[in-house]
């Protein structure tokens, strides 16, 4: 093992929220580079939460991430009870006494959006359900586990969200409690990257794209094999990525030493595939943010964005 082919290796990291999606992705990645990693999220082998998927657990996470070359260790926690997130990260203080990286990546409010509403037309409850999903979750756990990660210089704090800064700023969401549940962890990040600036430590949000995720790909009817065949339905589908490429985005940072010069800014998966060189699973380079652009005023070509 050399720090070449396993840069992360004896990192300590807590990805919140792992247990589908891009969450678990990026914990394979960091895995993959060599790192601990602590997954967290409701769902178990014993019990199914609210998303109600039992097809994806963190256990099954944790696993990945060893085979994937790291340490995996799922640790079941409600990132909306500070009891729970406490006693996580009290277990990381024990069993190693730092934590290097945390990926704030829980949400799990699909299921709860409408699109097509006015905001007084939605269900209220659904939409301050979103907001504690995304954004109360993200705060607590920043709160309890920012006193560990500053211990020592260096550390990463990662906001995971949908959209950039630029194109959430001058656009709408389609719904006004989505639209806050994904800018509220934007601003965290630029927040945070000013409390972190005399710690050493760097905070940066990060997004993907038109995320393949388990639960997109069973909206299609397709899977991660075949997903090419929704294009005939939804041509602009052929921009989507593997949750993979946000993985290899958040590993790279991560490994980056000069990860700081990027501290307070959105990044997105294309955007840093361009920066550090990776790719998606399939060896291409989507950049489905500039896609959706281009597609406002124009008629862009695939070709030209993956």
């Amino acid at each position: 093992m050399t720090t070449e082919t396993k840069p992360l290796h004896g990192r300590i990291c807590l990805v919140a929220g792992a247990t589908r999606g891009a969450g678990r992705a990026i914990a394979v990645q960091l895995g993959a580079a060599g790192a601990t990693v602590y997954v967290t999220g409701r769902t178990t082998r014993e019990k199914v939460s609210e998303v109600g998927r039992a097809t994806e657990t963190i256990e099954e996470t944790a696993e990945l991430v060893t085979a994937a070359g790291g340490r995996g260790v799922a640790v079941p926690t409600d990132h909306l009870d500070p009891g729970q997130v406490r006693a996580l990260v009290d277990r990381i203080d024990r069993e190693h006494g730092r934590l290097d990286v945390l990926v704030n990546d829980v949400w799990g409010g699909e299921h709860l959006l409408v699109f097509g509403k006015k905001t007084w037309e939605n269900d209220l409850a659904d939409g301050l359900r979103m907001l504690e999903l995304g954004v109360r979750t993200h705060a607590i756990t920043s709160h309890l586990a920012i006193p560990l990660l500053i211990r020592g210089p260096g550390g990463l704090v990662v906001e995971v969200t949908d959209g950039t800064a630029a194109y959430n700023d001058t656009r709408f969401r389609e719904n006004l409690y989505y639209d806050l549940t994904k800018n509220a962890p934007i601003r965290m990040a630029f927040g945070l990257a000013k409390e972190l600036e005399e710690f050493g430590a760097t905070a940066v949000a990060v997004t993907p794209g038109w995320l393949r995720s388990e639960q997109m790909l069973a909206g299609f009817g397709v899977t991660e094999e075949n997903w090419r065949d929704a294009t005939a339905k939804v041509p602009d589908f052929a921009v989507s990525e593997s949750p993979v490429y946000v993985g290899r985005a958040v590993a790279a940072l991560a490994a980056d030493p000069d990860r700081h010069r990027w501290t307070g800014r959105s990044l997105s998966s294309g955007g840093l595939a361009k920066e550090y060189g990776f790719t998606d699973a399939d060896g291409s380079r989507p950049d489905a943010w500039g896609f959706i652009v281009a597609g406002e005023t124009g008629t862009p070509d695939v070709a030209d964005y993956r």
